[in-house]
């Protein structure tokens, strides 16, 4: 999958999946890079990422730990295209509208067209937010 490396704003220099447009465009932003800890995904909590008791959206922190799983795993995947076949995941604590959410994690085990993965969110003050994990599948891409 085409990445691209974002060149403005608040993640210049990380990288994305703007071909996913639910991640990239109706989910996210979400963005990746890798540092001297590792890979690492993130983004910026919009008033869209909300629910109603002021905290973001189930949901919104799921998607974000999906895309984590590919930030995590994405050198075991080779460059070739993946599917989530199973995704676990457990809420901590709450995140805020404007805080900046992080996920870190491991690749467990790569073979021969599964990875298995997991890593957890935290919050701009290092709580933690959502522990995951889950497992790749590679596949080639439908047309």
């Amino acid at each position: 999958m085409a990445t691209v490396v974002e060149t403005d704003g608040e993640f210049a220099g990380w990288t994305t999946w703007k071909e996913e447009p639910f991640e990239y465009e109706t989910a996210g932003p979400f963005y990746y890079k890798v540092d001297e800890k590792g890979p690492v995904a993130a983004f910026r909590v919009q008033r869209k990422h909300m629910n109603a008791a002021g905290v973001v959206h189930g949901g919104c922190l799921m998607t974000f730990g999906d895309f984590a799983l590919f930030a995590i795993g994405h050198e075991a995947m080779e460059g070739a295209y993946g599917v989530t076949i199973t995704f676990t995941a457990e809420f901590i604590n709450g995140a805020l509208e404007g805080e900046l959410l992080t996920a870190r994690g491991e690749s467990l085990r790569k073979g021969g067209s599964l990875s298995f993965v997991r890593g957890i969110i935290h919050g701009e003050d290092g709580r933690p937010v959502l522990n995951f994990s889950g497992t790749i599948k590679k596949r080639r891409k439908s047309t």
